[in-house]
């Protein structure tokens, strides 16, 4: 388990660290966004707006390690909300030490705290080392994703 790993909701203060996690995030997934997309999704995380995106920080020894954004949306199959966890990252030198499951679990938690009894998320095929603790959390859904780009 990662020692002394704190997790708090991301506060403008983090902006710096949260920038620095979500670029390496995106660079793990061979993606780059415009640093309009960095000003407008910082401002979607810290909006008071309930049905905006969440955001976690995690930090260790004072050092930001990583992040968790997500999003409460609703369902058409059931009355209640379902959270969306978008984007999950620690640090690789802390990886397989518990960050990730604490980062998943407080997203989970805070849904739950709001009556919304499930979570889901996605990642790469490829992802092996993500999906190896994904496995232990949660089921593996038959569902494939598609995307269609103007």
């Amino acid at each position: 388990m990662t020692h002394d790993l704190t997790l708090r909701p991301i506060a403008r203060h983090d902006r710096d660290d949260w920038q620095r996690l979500w670029t390496l995030y995106l660079e793990f997934y061979e993606a780059t966004v415009t640093a309009e997309v960095y000003d407008t999704a910082f401002e979607r995380i810290l909006s008071d707006d309930p049905h905006e995106f969440r955001g976690l920080i995690a930090h260790q020894d004072g050092k930001a390690v990583g992040l968790a954004h997500y999003l409460f949306h609703r369902m058409l199959w059931t009355v209640e909300d379902t959270c969306y966890l978008l984007d999950l990252f620690v640090d690789p030198g802390i990886r397989g030490q518990g960050g990730g499951r604490a980062l998943i679990e407080a997203a989970h938690r805070d849904a739950a705290g709001h009556g919304i009894p499930g979570s889901y998320w996605m990642t790469q095929e490829t992802n092996y080392k993500g999906r190896m603790l994904y496995d232990k959390l949660a089921e593996r859904t038959p569902f494939v994703i598609y995307e269609k780009n103007s």
